[in-house]
């Protein structure tokens, strides 16, 4: 793990001069660099996945010992399957990104060797076992995200979409490391796994529990931190695909994977706190979601309500709900990675994203348009697709714990119907926003040619959300040693068909108000109910960081005058 990781984050150096040689063609480097990450991860992480759990992999040498710090790896079931989405995706996205982009484009190479570093750090994040690494990988991502955020540097949009990005989740990333620092004294020592499992309790433990908890939030862009994830999609679209689908985000969801089962019972408030978060996020990002007409702002809103999910049911902390959330977390990004890939594709042929003036794609394009299908039908929710075997599992571990009258889990089935409801209405929209033949509108034209290729990506991931339903149960046996091994047998298997349950009840209902939903919405989207704009976080933001700025102006003004008498009178 060791040499692999780090390896990534030297090819990236690599990579540079190679793009600068090549252009775009020079990002078969990096997506082969990425190929062999994988294959490396899948080497160490089949005897995990196959063991039941019960074999975990880990590797440590001493960094810093003055101060007890080591480069510590850990594999075990949750982090082998992140680090394959993280190498895996990354490589198709890179993929892609040699027809996305110009020849004479300038900052590709900038660009590669960024992307790749960063999904270097991230593979070092989901494995790295000591709590000060973890934090050093977490930050890298911040700081990489930024630059990636930010390639479009002339345009004023992006420079401040990835400073808002930078700011959020590097305040959020500095209070996790004081809740580091804080649990690892309690401990006694930096590795995770061992803070963990130590089962630490007090105000302290609840203190810096909660501080972990910002960051995540923060990384995550749950609500209050929401409005940083929708800004950033000035960013180009690959970077959206991985950092926003199948990377960054992710990273809080799987340290509050971590976090609950071991602290969820301890510590105050905590499982309340998350589903309550949890389920605003989801709610506002489906309803803003109906509200857009940029293709990219539809499915950034849906991310950030698919988050709220995650969060949420991650956040109950009972194990039939972990086990449905993993699902849920690969369902997502098997669906949200390749609809980002279309708009790139839609972007590029027709010079628009906005689906006002997109019309008749659909019989121009018939294969995107199918691959665009399937996906959305996986958002959605539809058999047999990945995304069904995943909401369905949610439902029924949800419908058998309510039986117990905990008011959490009775929030989460609610809110989880309801978000799932404009989940699907927001796919319609965006299936019919950008392929449908609109008699207002003219057809497309065609802005720039593709390469039949561009479509290998989002192709290989819709194929592999349609395998992981169909397969539904080899999934079953990847997912499950996540879970402790005196619960592995509880929440009951992932399959296509579990007979007339409630939960299919559930699917259907889901179905039919996100049916109603968009035909209700499609005309009258400026009706649906909206925060008022003083009281939004960006709003918020902004005015914040304005009053930073004419504060430092001011001061600057009144300490630096450029006056040495003044200057030896202070």
């Amino acid at each position: 793990m060791t040499a692999t990781v780090f390896g990534a984050v030297i090819a990236s150096l690599l990579a540079y001069p190679v793009l600068r040689r090549f252009g775009p063609r020079g990002f078969l480097f990096p997506a082969l660099v990425l190929v062999g990450a994988f294959a490396a991860m899948l080497w160490l992480a089949i005897p995990v996945l196959t063991s039941g759990g019960a074999v975990t992999h880990a590797e440590t040498a001493e960094w810093i010992p003055q101060l007890s710090v080591t480069l510590g790896f850990r594999m075990d079931t949750l982090s082998a399957l992140l680090s394959l989405l993280v190498t895996g995706v990354g490589a198709l996205v890179l993929w892609y990104c040699r027809r996305y982009f110009e020849e004479d484009e300038d900052g590709v190479a900038r660009f590669g060797a960024t992307f790749l570093a960063f999904a270097g750090a991230m593979l070092g994040l989901v494995v790295a076992d000591d709590v000060y690494l973890l934090f050093v990988f977490w930050e890298a991502t911040t700081v990489l995200s930024f630059l990636l955020i930010g390639h479009y540097g002339s345009r004023w949009m992006s420079r401040a979409s990835a400073m808002q990005a930078l700011t959020v989740t590097t305040l959020g990333g500095l209070a996790m490391l004081v809740g580091f620092v804080i649990l690892a004294t309690e401990a006694g020592t930096s590795s995770l796994a061992a803070i963990l499992d130590a089962g630490l309790s007090g105000p302290s433990v609840t203190v810096a529990v909660y501080l972990l908890v910002v960051g995540a939030l923060s990384k995550s862009a749950i609500f209050p931190f929401h409005f940083w994830l929708p800004s950033a999609m000035a960013a180009p679209t690959p970077v959206s695909a991985y950092l926003h689908a199948a990377a960054m985000v992710k990273a809080g969801v799987y340290l509050i994977a971590r976090l609950v089962p071991a602290y969820g019972e301890s510590v105050p408030w905590l499982t309340a706190s998350l589903v309550i978060v949890g389920g605003i996020t989801m709610i506002h990002g489906g309803i803003r979601a109906l509200r857009q007409f940029d293709l990219k702002l539809v499915l950034a809103y849906g991310t950030v309500s698919q988050l709220g999910l995650l969060v949420m049911v991650l956040g109950l902390g009972l194990p039939g709900a972990q086990f449905a959330g993993i699902a849920l977390l690969f369902a997502h990004a098997l669906a949200k990675a390749p609809l980002f890939l279309i708009v790139g594709i839609i972007d590029h042929r027709t010079g628009t994203r906005d689906l006002r003036k997109i019309s008749g794609l659909g019989a121009q394009t018939p294969a995107l348009a199918t691959l665009a299908a399937i996906a959305c039908a996986s958002m959605i929710g539809l058999p047999p697709l990945i995304g069904f075997v995943a909401k369905e599992s949610l439902f029924t571990e949800l419908t058998h714990l309510v039986a117990a009258g905990d008011p959490l889990v009775w929030i989460t089935l609610v809110v989880g119907v309801l978000g799932s409801a404009l989940t699907v209405g927001y796919s319609l929209r965006f299936f019919w926003g950008a392929f449908s033949s609109k008699p207002s509108v003219a057809d497309c034209g065609i802005a720039h040619r593709q390469h039949g290729d561009i479509m290998l990506a989002p192709f290989v991931l819709v194929a592999l959300a349609l395998s992981a339903g169909l397969g539904a149960p080899f999934v079953d046996t990847l997912i499950r040693p996540v879970l402790s091994p005196e619960v592995a047998a509880g929440p009951e298997s992932l399959a296509l068909w579990h007979g007339f349950t409630p939960a299919l009840g559930l699917s259907a209902l889901v179905v039919a108000l996100g049916a109603l939903a968009f035909l209700g919405t499609k005309s009258l989207v400026h009706r649906l109910p909206a925060w008022p704009e003083r009281l939004t976080a960006a709003r918020n933001y902004w005015q914040l960081t304005r009053g930073l700025d004419r504060f430092a102006v001011g001061l600057t003004g009144q300490l630096q005058r450029g006056s040495l008498p003044f200057y030896l009178s202070a």
